[in-house]
C-alpha cells in the first residue's frame, strides 16, 4: 500500500497547487481543510506524515499538534509556515515536529522533504519493529533494547563464558563499570568476587599497593600486611577502569602481572600468584594513547583481546526515555513523590539532547527534578534551560537530511575548523591582504554551514549557535537583496 500523507490546509488553491506538485509520487495526498476534519482523518486512517498549516478556520495547528503528541499517535509532522512565523515554527520544532516549511513552498522542497520524512519513518518503524521482537530490554544492570545495546548484550554473552580480557571503551557515564559486572555475573566466576580499581582516582605513588598490596613497614604508614586487589579478586574479576590514566612504570608491571599471574607485595621479598579474569576501561581513544607514548604497545595489544564499545546515550534511541521514566519513577518511590511519566513535548527534547554526561548526567538530571518538584508528569518546563533554550542539540549532527534527527556517528572536523578558528592565532596580515567587512564574513560562514549540510537550516544553526530564525531571516535578508539588484 501507497503511504498516505495528510496536507492540513485551509487554502483551496494552494492545496490544489501541492498536489499538482505531487502527482507522480509513490504517495496517496489526502488534504483537509480544519482542525476538526484532521482530528477525524487521523483518527479513522492513521497517516504516515502530516503537514500542518498554522493556521486554520477553527483552531491553531499547534493544538493539533499537542493533540498528536497526547494522544501518542505514531506520525511525523511537518509544519507550513508562512513568512514572519518562523520562531512560532521553530517552537514547534521543540515540541516534536520533523521541521517545517516556509510558504510559498516550491514544487522541490515539498517532494524533497515528504520523500525524506516518509523514508525517516518507515526507518524509526523497521528498528521499533526490530527492537519490539528482542526479548532483552533489561539485562543485568542495563535498561535498554535500542539495536546498539543489543549488540552489547550479544558480545557480553559471548565473551563472559571465556577467559579471555576485555576492553570497554565509551565515553564517561555509558555504563563501562555495569558492563564489566555483567561480565562477570555471565561467567563461571560469578561466585567469586568482583574487584574494580579505579586508575585515575589513586594517587601514582599509592597504585601499586593497591593493586598488589603491601607488607608491613614497606612504607611510612605500613604498620602491617595488606592485600591489594588482585589477591582480593582471586578466583573471580578484577576491573581496571580508566586504564589509560596509569603511569608507564606501573603499566610494565601490570604486563607482567597479565602475562604470568604472578606479583610480589610492595616490600615483599615472596611472589605470589593468583587465578584472576581482567576488564579493563577507558574513555579514551587507546590507540591514540598508545601513538603519544602516554600507553605501553605492549600492553594494549595484552588487554586488547576483545573490545567493547559502549555507545554514547545520543545513540540509544527511545532507549532515553525508557531511562529517564525508570529513574524517575525509582527517585519519586524513594523520595515519596508523585511523579509517574513523562509529558510528550519532554520526551521529544530529552530525544534531541546530546548528552555529554550520557547515562549518569540523565540520572542526575531526574534525581534533580525529583527532589526539587512534586507532580504526576514530568513537562518540558522542569527540565534545565540548556535542554530548552536550543544549546541542545548533538556535536554530530545529521548532514544529509533537511530537518534535526537523531545525532550521527560521523565527525564534523571539517565544519568545527571553520568555525571554531581563534582569531588570537590568525596570521598577521601581509602584503596586498585586506579586511573584509563582517557582514561578508557573516554571510560566507552561515551559507558555508547551510551548505555543509545540505541546505538544511536546522542543522546549520546548530552547528553554528545561533537560533534558526535568526539564520532563516539572515538567509531571506540576502536571498532580497540579490533578488532586487539582479531586477535593477
Amino acid at each position: 500500500m501507497k503511504p498516505k500523507v495528510l496536507l492540513i490546509e485551509d487554502s483551496t488553491s494552494l492545496a490544489i497547487l501541492y498536489k499538482q506538485y505531487v502527482k507522480d509520487e509513490p504517495y496517496d495526498l489526502f488534504h483537509v481543510e480544519t482542525g476538526r476534519e484532521a482530528i477525524a482523518f487521523i483518527e479513522r486512517n492513521t497517516p504516515q506524515l502530516v503537514i500542518l498549516d498554522l493556521k486554520l478556520p477553527d483552531m491553531d495547528g499547534e493544538d493539533i499538534l499537542d493533540w498528536i503528541n497526547e494522544q501518542q499517535i505514531p506520525t511525523s509532522v511537518i509544519v507550513a509556515t508562512a513568512h514572519g512565523s518562523v520562531d512560532v515554527a521553530v517552537s514547534l520544532v521543540q515540541k516534536g515536529a520533523k521541521d517545517f516549511l516556509e510558504k510559498p513552498i516550491n514544487a522541490d522542497r515539498l517532494k524533497t522533504s515528504i520523500a525524506l520524512h516518509l523514508q525517516q519513518a518507515k526507518l524509526e518503524n523497521l528498528v521499533e519493529n526490530i527492537e519490539s521482537k528482542f526479548d532483552r530490554n533489561r539485562f543485568h544492570g542495563f535498561i535498554g533494547s535500542s539495536l546498539p545495546m543489543q549488540g552489547v548484550y550479544k558480545i557480553i554473552d559471548s565473551v563472559a563464558p571465556t577467559s579471555a580480557s576485555v576492553f570497554i571503551i565509551g565515553e564517561s557515564g555509558t555504563g563501562k563499570e555495569v558492563c564489566a559486572e555483567a561480565i562477570h555475573q555471565e561467567s563461571k566466576r560469578k561466585d567469586k568476587p568482583f574487584v574494580a580499581i579505579n586508575c585515575g582516582a589513586i594517587p601514582k605513588d599509592l597504585m601499586e599497593s593497591e593493586i598488589f598490596g603491601h607488607v608491613k613497614g614497606a612504607f611510612t604508614g605500613a604498620t602491617g600486611d595488606r592485600k591489594g586487589a588482585a589477591s582480593q579478586a582471586n578466583g573471580g574479576t578484577l576491573f581496571l577502569d580508566e586504564l589509560c590514566e596509569m603511569e608507564l612504570e606501573m603499566q610494565k608491571k601490570l604486563l607482567r602481572f597479565l602475562q604470568t599471574g604472578t606479583f610480589t607485595p610492595l616490600g615483599g621479598s615472596k611472589e605470589l600468584k593468583v587465578d584472576v579474569r581482567i576488564i579493563c576501561a577507558t574513555n579514551r581513544e587507546p590507540l591514540l594513547e598508545v601513538e603519544e607514548g602516554r600507553f605501553r604497545e605492549d600492553l594494549y595489544y595484552r588487554v586488547h583481546v576483545v573490545p567493547i564499545e559502549m555507545p554514547p546515550l545520543r545513540e540509544r534511541g527511545n532507549d532515553i526515555v525508557t531511562l529517564a521514566t525508570h529513574f524517575l519513577r525509582l527517585y519519586a518511590k524513594e523520595d515519596n513523590k508523585a511523579f509517574s511519566s513523562i509529558h510528550r513535548e519532554a520526551e521529544a527534547i530529552l530525544k534531541r539532547y546530546a548528552w555529554p554526561g550520557n547515562v549518569r548526567q540523565l540520572q542526575n538530571i531526574i534525581r534533580n527534578i525529583v527532589v526539587l518538584n512534586d507532580e504526576t508528569k514530568l513537562s518540558a518546563s522542569h527540565l534545565p534551560a540548556q535542554m530548552t533554550k536550543g544549546r541542545n542539540q548533538p556535536p554530530k549532527p545529521v548532514q544529509a537530511a533537511p530537518t534535526a534527527f537523531e545525532p550521527s556517528a560521523a565527525p564534523i572536523s571539517e565544519m568545527t575548523e571553520v568555525l571554531e578558528t581563534n582569531s588570537h592565532d590568525a596570521p598577521p596580515l601581509k602584503n596586498g591582504d585586506q579586511i573584509r567587512p563582517m557582514w561578508q564574513i557573516e554571510r560566507e560562514t552561515i551559507q558555508q554551514a547551510i551548505d555543509y549540510c545540505d541546505g538544511n537550516v536546522l542543522n546549520a544553526a546548530v552547528l553554528l549557535e545561533l537560533s534558526p530564525s535568526t539564520v532563516y531571516r539572515k538567509k531571506q535578508a540576502w536571498e532580497a537583496e540579490d533578488e532586487q539588484q539582479f531586477t535593477q
